[in-house]
């Protein structure tokens, strides 16, 4: 799979009108494959093996808040990054998420070509499946490359996303809770 993919970045080099055999490029195009291969890993990853069975009882029953998670990801309509930190509330219903799970789910749906917004709902839906939690909020702040280096080229832009499920969607209150936590 790695050579199918470096030789169309050799060819894509060659369209761009440079010499794939020059020094500075000579291995660009097996660096860039597996470099995508990395960036893309989440399409080879399950839910199953990233939680591996730590969903925990408990007894807690108010919100658990895991902020400012990086990360990072490729917009699918021009395959450049965008780069950020996702926020994570839940309201627990006799189960808890091992912590690092949080982050896990983040960079699987993160290491996959998609737009912001459903980043953000995979996320959010993804931990109302595991936990079953009364309620899931998420947010998610990035800056998008495809915005700064291209196009309108506004370097100071960010774009906020947010999903809210059960509680935090029909709760004002709770949702209030979960912003100001995270601001």
């Amino acid at each position: 799979m790695t050579d199918d993919i470096a030789q169309n970045y050799r060819q894509i080099i060659t369209a761009l009108g440079e010499n794939p055999e020059r020094e500075g490029l000579r291995d660009t195009p097996k660096r860039a494959a597996k470099a995508m291969q990395f960036l893309t890993a989440g399409y080879r990853q399950s839910l199953e093996e990233i939680v591996n069975g730590a969903v925990f009882e408990s007894q807690t029953d108010e919100m658990v808040l895991v902020k400012d998670i990086e990360l990072y990801s490729m917009c699918e309509h021009h395959l450049l990054p965008f780069i950020g930190k996702c926020h994570i509330a839940y309201l627990p219903n006799g189960k808890v998420l091992g912590l690092s799970k949080f982050a896990r789910i983040v960079d699987m749906f993160a290491r996959r070509m998609q737009i912001q917004e459903n980043l953000t709902r995979e996320i959010a839906e993804t931990v109302q499946q595991v936990t079953q939690a009364r309620g899931v909020a998420v947010v998610i702040e990035a800056r998008h490359l495809c915005m700064m280096m291209r196009g309108v080229e506004k370097q100071n832009s960010s774009m906020t996303s947010s999903v809210m499920l059960g509680g935090f969607r029909a709760n004002p209150a709770t949702r209030q809770e979960f912003l100001t936590l995270i601001n």
